[in-house]
């Protein structure tokens, strides 16, 4: 599963710093649980591609059960990167992934292969589509400043915050995301200017037509069946186990891999604080307002083609139907 929720830029760059979009690759994506894995098999089978994983936490080594990584067997029939770079103390951001995703379209497009990034993460998918400019870096006293401000008074007091200092990026998040909206408040204060300022010029996307880019769209009360099953499957696997072995490693996870959903709620139990069934209670729910927010960034996508599925989509017929959509409109 895709499950950070990040922030825009947590790296110590200055503004000017710029990643370009890449356009000509196909990209695969869609919420949690929506069957990417299955058709992204088939689809790179299609199209001879190597798969680059789009997911923020499928970088973690370690982190198997509750990121759903493809398994051994899969990445041995196909080629997949990206995956396990990473120990779950370090921290890794979407400059670090974009990065390496350049470095890995190289590669791939040496051997005369096609590129197929696979994954939800909405805010690497947006890096690669559309770029990125750097922020300054992180201030984390600012940060847990506002975040103890916010446990008094509430996430409504830092959004009218928000929309005193940067209207438009209020009027673009969810009055409940406060770790972006705390990003925005950090954002002004660094540089005294608007985070939606900074990024206006990576706003603009382009139609669908002109890209290969595929959403993975079930209807809710199907996705939230899926989404169910997946977390009981996930239990019923060992997470518990995969993350006291993380624990017993590591002492602890690292910033952005404890924020990882599932992952956040498994750390409470193990540490006594909820009994099992609660916990998977809410990783169900958090898992399910996750996939709310993935489809809300997907449909801002101007890039993104709704791919429709239901009980008879089969990743062969998913992947057919992709093909020949894109051939359609080419």
């Amino acid at each position: 599963m895709e499950h950070a929720e990040e922030y825009d830029a947590d790296e110590p760059q200055t503004a000017r710093r710029q990643f370009e979009p890449i356009i000509d690759c196909w990209y695969l994506t869609g919420p949690t649980a929506s069957g990417k894995t299955g058709v992204a098999l088939e689809l790179a089978r299609q199209l001879d591609a190597e798969i680059a994983s789009l997911d923020s936490m499928a970088v973690y080594r370690g982190m198997d059960i509750g990121t759903a990584k493809p398994t051994p067997e899969q990445r041995a029939a196909v080629p997949h990167h990206l995956i396990d770079v990473a120990d779950a103390v370090e921290e890794f951001n979407v400059w670090r992934y974009a990065e390496a995703a350049a470095n890995i379209v190289g590669e791939i497009r040496g051997r005369g292969r096609e590129v197929l990034f696979v994954g939800g993460t909405p805010l690497y998918l947006k890096a690669m589509l559309r770029g990125l400019l750097a922020g300054p870096g992180a201030e984390w006293e600012f940060r847990r400043q506002v975040a103890e401000e916010v446990e008094r008074v509430g996430s409504e007091a830092l959004y009218d915050r928000v929309r005193q200092v940067d209207p438009l990026s209020a009027a673009r998040l969810d009055p409940s995301d406060t770790r972006r909206l705390i990003r925005v408040l950090e954002v002004h204060k660094l540089t005294g200017q608007p985070l939606s300022h900074l990024q206006s010029q990576f706003d603009e996307g382009r139609p669908a037509s002109e890209c290969h880019v595929f959403v993975l769209d079930w209807p809710r009360p199907a996705l939230h069946k899926r989404i169910e099953s997946r977390v009981d499957a996930m239990f019923a696997q060992g997470f518990v186990a995969e993350v006291e072995g993380l624990l017993a490693r590591f002492g602890r996870l690292g910033r952005t891999a404890s924020q990882a959903v599932g992952y956040r709620e498994v750390v409470e139990h193990v540490h006594g604080g909820v009994r099992l069934e609660e916990t998977i209670g809410h990783v169900k729910t958090r898992t399910r307002r996750f996939a709310r927010r993935q489809a809300t960034w997907f449909r801002s996508l101007s890039e993104c083609r709704r791919v429709a599925c239901d009980a008879d989509s089969s990743p062969t017929r998913l992947a057919r139907q992709i093909v020949e959509s894109a051939s359609g409109a080419a």
